[in-house]
């Protein structure tokens, strides 16, 4: 495709210093909040809730509502499951793959009732950028969002998410080789919308 979709999808990569501190805080808010203070998990939800929904949004081809509801309750079933945290990686890596997983399970469950979602209105970006990289990011929502869903999965994980096809396979019950064809397929469809979004 000429271009790496985690660049499209880039955030502004903090220095070193400052990861290793916000993953210090991070622990220190786990500690507090599984001692009951609420006050301590608001503020892990705080600095970690835009990450999450901007890849549960992706994977749900920037379904908005239902992005809302799914991050909620990834963060829901984190509070729940806080004492079960070991500290072994980040709570934002923790987060993030559990709200990954709440979104699999959801379009597992979505599956066999929908064959290809219908296409996203102007809720899906209402961005009004008027910028040629701010145009090129919308043309690229706005495509990802009109693949099939398990296609647009495979692809956000792989390409955007930096996931590997054994792992995106357990995840979404394929074989390793269903997930590589379904990552063809995907960049096919996205090479087609693109290039019909600017004709």
């Amino acid at each position: 495709m000429g271009m790496n979709l985690a660049l499209a999808y880039n955030m502004s990569e903090a220095p070193i210093g400052a990861v290793t501190d916000a993953a210090d805080a991070d622990a220190d808010l786990v500690r507090q909040a599984v001692a009951g203070q609420v006050a301590a998990f608001e503020r892990l939800y705080r600095r970690h809730v835009g990450r999450v929904h901007g890849a549960v949004r992706r994977l749900v081809g920037g379904h908005e509502a239902r992005a809302q509801e799914l991050t909620q309750d990834a963060f829901v079933r984190a509070w729940q499951k806080l004492d079960s945290y070991r500290f072994e990686s980040a709570f934002g890596t923790w987060i993030y793959r559990l709200a990954v997983n709440v979104a699999l399970m959801d379009l597992r469950s979505r599956s066999g009732a929908e064959d290809r979602e219908e296409a996203m209105g102007d809720e899906v970006l209402a961005l009004g950028a008027t910028n040629a990289r701010s145009d090129l990011r919308i043309d690229l929502e706005r495509a990802v969002a009109k693949l099939p869903p398990r296609a647009r999965a495979v692809l956000v994980l792989h390409d955007v998410e930096g996931w590997r096809h054994e792992d995106i396979a357990l995840e979404l019950a394929m074989a390793v080789g269903s997930s590589k064809a379904q990552l063809h397929r995907a960049r096919q469809l996205l090479r087609r919308h693109l290039g019909e979004a600017h004709e």
